[in-house]
């Protein structure tokens, strides 16, 4: 009897550790499920935030660049700062713009150290050159013809190469945005013939600049197409107030719905 008792009270001894060690066991298997769920499947508000890049923008180039004309002084390079920071865009600017400059002038700026440093650091690059490579201070005029054209066209392709090579030689992720030409002597006797020039210019220098896939051309001719006076200074020549926010806003549009932010 005494046998009995004594097996009894072992093997409930032995079921009651099994039970133990079965709920020990369930219990680790949950913790351990518990803490691999939560490693593998962080809330929303463990996810990271992307940081916001301020853009940085270098233009370069004439005149317009400048913005000559502008009785605000703030040329199309301003008005783009202006409504590229009232969308929300967090941007530097810096105007590299010479009056007067030409191809070649600009070319020979591009060797300088401090404007390689700026372009560097360039998220978007602005420019307009080739004005006064064309016009020559109104000297064309007198002269519309084939090889006259012709010469000068071929001279400004071999600078705007060079320009680009010099640019992607310290940066090469930036989005180029070059304004073309519109025709301020449209009105003038030979108007039309000075526009089928400029047709055939902007034509010429948007098929060199589309070897460079980050290099944008950005036509500004329709701008100023019909009723060109309302959109001139008094000296005929440069863009007024009004022309320069036309063609800010069409390289604005550009850079906010297409490139220029990363």
């Amino acid at each position: 009897m005494h046998s009995k008792k004594v097996r009894w009270i072992t093997g409930f001894a032995a079921f009651t550790c099994l039970l133990w060690v079965f709920g020990l066991g369930w219990a680790v298997k949950d913790y351990l499920i518990g803490t691999t769920s939560t490693a593998t499947a962080p809330s929303v508000s463990e996810q990271p935030i992307a940081a916001v890049e301020q853009v940085k923008i270098v233009a370069l180039g004439d005149s317009l660049t400048r913005g000559t004309g502008d009785i605000e002084g703030k040329g199309y390079v301003g008005y783009i700062g202006d409504m590229l920071k009232q969308k929300g865009t967090d941007i530097s600017l810096i105007n590299l713009g010479i009056k007067g400059l030409t191809s070649p002038g600009l070319a020979e700026q591009m060797q300088e150290k401090e404007i390689g440093r700026q372009i560097g650091q360039a998220n978007v690059i602005l420019m307009t050159i080739g004005g006064n490579d064309l016009f020559l201070g109104g000297q064309t005029l007198s002269d519309v013809s084939e090889a006259s054209i012709t010469g000068l066209e071929d001279a400004f392709l071999i600078n705007l190469k060079a320009i680009m090579t010099s640019i992607r030689s310290v940066n090469k992720d930036a989005t180029v945005y070059l304004l073309g030409l519109y025709n301020p002597f449209s009105e003038f006797e030979n108007g039309a013939l000075l526009s089928e020039v400029v047709r055939g210019w902007n034509y010429k220098t948007a098929e060199q600049l589309a070897e460079d896939p980050g290099t944008v051309f950005v036509p500004t001719y329709d701008l100023f197409q019909k009723n060109v006076n309302d959109y001139l200074f008094t000296d005929h020549f440069h863009p007024n107030e009004k022309g320069y926010q036309l063609m800010a806003e069409r390289v604005a549009a550009l850079i906010t719905g297409v490139g220029g932010q990363s």
